[in-house]
């Protein structure tokens, strides 16, 4: 029997197989469990990330995130079904990224 993935993938195609829209989707979601800082710059929260996959904008959901804040997780899901977004599996073992380092990531220019 395999485990569940530690990760769901939220990714910005439609069912369809159009982009989602607006271009930015990706961090204006994950900007609702952000925090600023003491560097005064945006961090996200380690269970819910920002990701670029082969030229496609996802959200990286962290399953921790349904027994921490259970209406926080409903909530992306329902957000994906309703705007018809692909859902899949994400890893098995979670990343290993800190928020900072994920607006590294973002940001290389910064």
């Amino acid at each position: 029997m395999s485990a569940l993935p530690e990760e769901i993938v939220i990714v910005g195609v439609t069912e369809s197989g159009k982009a989602f829209r607006p271009g930015d989707w990706a961090e204006r979601l994950c900007g609702c469990m952000s925090v600023f800082g003491e560097n005064q710059r945006i961090a996200y929260s380690p269970l819910l990330k920002p990701v670029v996959v082969e030229g496609v904008k996802c959200v990286v959901v962290n399953r921790r995130l349904e027994g921490i804040n259970p209406i926080a997780f409903s909530f992306l899901l329902s957000f994906a079904r309703d705007n018809q977004l692909q859902l899949r599996p994400g890893r098995q073992t979670p990343r290993q990224m800190t928020a900072s380092r994920v607006l590294e990531t973002k940001s290389p220019q910064a």
